[in-house]
């Protein structure tokens, strides 16, 4: 049984499970308040910055009479509060300014992603962690490594947000529904990330069957650069909505243990060909996080785009193990 002290000093048990965030920035405190919403848990939001995570906790948690939800939220600068967490979402970390790639946030969020991780296991060794930092497929590495858990249990969000913009904009263009349109993006987030159109359908029916290939490309080319987009209009911040969503349809499917197949940052173990590197693929979520990577019968231009993400990604991971072993994240 979880416990946590309240404002007074005296525990309080939790009677769900334990969903940890950490960082209360928009995508943190939105992905609590959705989870909240869902029920997936008694959460824990978590930042360094004083009063800011306590004052959106208790926020979310006078908002539970009127939205529905019965599980408690509860806002901390102190880790033991995340003791004995089941899962654990990572947003600490700078977010993108406009005209800055993910990948110059590096040298900054591995520090960030590196300190929380360490943190975090020591209280709550046998959590599953969801990792939604920029650079994504760096950061995840970065948990896993500093963590020393098994791939299972270090996931990366990265294609369900890629995929999901790539459903929006198939849905726009076509006019339908967006319930009947999925999607299929595998590779690195970021620009290299390797939309599939032959893989993704309306009711079905593959989109190659329904949109020219010319306009077919743009969407794939405005799906690489939906977050770029959005950082452009925004001016002073990034996408939140979108990946706090997506990261919180992932913690369901593990929580809930639905067995869902969703794209991810997974750790390839020979997989695609790919052995040591976290890669966008899509794979199966449930109870004990990632269950299992499905394998997609890939043409050769899909293999070429994917092995140009990868090399992206592993220019990232060297900066990463070349940090690590100067033991500047430490």
């Amino acid at each position: 049984m979880h416990w946590l002290k309240q404002g007074n000093g005296q525990p309080n048990y939790f009677k769900h499970k334990k969903l940890t965030v950490v960082g209360s920035g928009n995508v943190g405190a939105t992905a609590a308040f959705l989870a909240a919403q869902k029920e997936l848990g008694d959460v824990v939001l978590l930042d360094v910055i004083d009063g800011i995570p306590q004052g959106k906790a208790l926020d979310m948690y006078e908002a539970a009479p009127i939205q529905g939800y019965d599980v408690q939220v509860h806002g901390t600068q102190d880790y033991a509060d995340t003791a004995h967490s089941d899962l654990v979402i990572i947003t600490a970390g700078i977010a993108r300014k406009p005209g800055m790639s993910r990948d110059a946030l590096l040298a900054t969020n591995v520090k960030i992603v590196a300190d929380v991780t360490r943190k975090i296991m020591q209280y709550s060794p046998d959590c599953i962690l969801l990792v939604v930092t920029n650079p994504l497929d760096a950061m995840v590495y970065t948990a896993k490594k500093v963590s020393g858990l098994s791939r299972e249990r270090v996931i990366g969000m990265a294609g369900v947000l890629d995929s999901a913009r790539m459903r929006t904009f198939i849905a726009e263009y076509l006019q339908v529904s967006i319930e009947d349109v999925s999607a299929c993006v595998l590779g690195g987030h970021g620009d290299t990330m390797v939309p599939l159109p032959r893989y993704s359908t309306v009711s079905g029916i593959p989109i190659t069957a329904m949109i020219s290939a010319q306009d077919v490309q743009q969407i794939c080319e405005r799906t690489a650069q939906g977050g770029a987009e959005v950082v452009q209009l925004l001016k002073t911040g990034s996408a939140f909505y979108a990946p706090a969503s997506a990261v919180v349809e992932m913690a369901e499917a593990i929580l809930k243990d639905k067995k869902r197949i969703l794209p991810c940052a997974v750790y390839l173990q020979g997989e695609y060909g790919i052995d040591g590197f976290y890669l966008g693929v899509p794979c199966k979520l449930g109870g004990a996080g990632m269950e299992g990577v499905m394998e997609l019968d890939l043409n050769r231009a899909e293999q070429d785009a994917v092995a140009h993400s990868l090399a992206a990604v592993k220019s990232l991971i060297g900066e990463v193990d070349a940090l690590l072993a100067k033991g500047e994240v430490e």
